[in-house]
């Protein structure tokens, strides 16, 4: 079983991870098209009762010069794509950076692409008030311009480490 927002560190091998087109609430999101950027990416879920958010993500695009902010992109999969609207993920992800692009897909969608990059995840049964959690693990997916995944960093990365990690590819 995978513990809820996961703070497992970074992999000895890397995950294939891979291109994929998922829907945000402006449309079709497709990392072939964000070449050239860094994208940073996450996997999580709107109802999270825990403080599983790109926090960290958020504050090293704060670090960032306005340049540098202009070649990085922030992104969220949900994990829990039944409860998660395009239109709940753009609120969500406003919260932690106006720049943060939230998207989903079909259940099979997202599972491809966790599957692709390593992610667990899990829906756990459904309390009697209709209310569920997912457990899910939490890394930080650091795609270079090229679009092939250049490190994954576990949920406690200091903030300087993640922003070093950016620049390293910009």
């Amino acid at each position: 079983m995978i513990a809820a927002c996961s703070g497992a560190g970074p992999q000895a091998k890397l995950p294939a991870g891979g291109d994929f087109i998922l829907q945000s609430a402006d449309g079709p999101f497709d990392t072939q098209a964000q070449r050239g950027k860094v994208l940073l990416l996450y996997f999580g879920y709107t109802s999270c009762p825990d403080n599983c958010s790109p926090i960290y993500g958020a504050q090293a695009l704060k670090r960032l010069s306005a340049e540098e902010r202009a070649r990085v992109r922030m992104v969220l999969v949900t994990v829990d794509p039944q409860r998660d609207t395009t239109q709940r993920l753009k609120d969500y992800t406003a919260y932690f950076h106006p720049e943060m692009i939230g998207v989903t897909g079909t259940v099979d969608e997202i599972d491809a692409v966790a599957k692709r990059y390593g992610v667990g995840y899990e829906k756990q049964p459904v309390r009697p008030n209709g209310s569920y959690a997912v457990d899910h693990s939490q890394q930080t997916y650091v795609i270079a311009p090229d679009g092939k995944l250049a490190a994954v960093l576990g949920f406690d990365t200091p903030v300087e480490k993640v922003v070093a990690a950016v620049r390293k590819l910009l």
